[in-house]
């Protein structure tokens, strides 16, 4: 059910399929709450970074819902095709995490982004150890 409610959002992804592939394994591991959730807010979105040199980025979002729901919009970079999976797995889960926070704490944790790692953590993918790229930064 979850890959038919993003399957075109998926399908943006089909000159990375490396990449597709990975999104397309961690959406599906997300645990069911979690995927409840994301099927429920139809202004969610997962997206790939649109970058043009010498206009800067571009990124469309729905404006808040009159409920006062805000968009949540999961954004990934096309670098993430080449890395490591394991790697990419585990940035894309941290990203699925904040949505699911909405950029919040989780539990007692306050950090933001300590929170998304503990919460991506528990869904079974953690920050690798070993990091083979010397700025994590490039790659998000």
């Amino acid at each position: 059910m979850i890959l038919a409610r993003f399957s075109k959002q998926l399908d943006g992804f089909a000159d990375l399929p490396c990449l597709q592939a990975r999104v397309t394994a961690v959406l599906q591991a997300l645990p069911a709450p979690v995927q409840q959730d994301f099927i429920e807010d139809p202004s969610f979105r997962i997206t790939l970074e649109e970058f043009t040199p010498g206009k800067g980025w571009t990124l469309f979002m729905e404006c808040p819902a009159a409920c006062g729901m805000v968009s949540r919009c999961v954004v990934l970079r096309r670098k993430l095709n080449d890395a490591p999976e394991a790697f990419t797995d585990y940035i894309i889960a941290h990203e699925f995490a904040h949505a699911f926070l909405r950029n919040g704490g989780w539990g007692q944790i306050t950090d933001i982004e300590d929170a998304a790692d503990a919460l991506a953590a528990s869904w079974g993918f953690r920050r690798p150890a070993t990091n083979p790229f010397v700025n994590l930064r490039r790659w998000w």
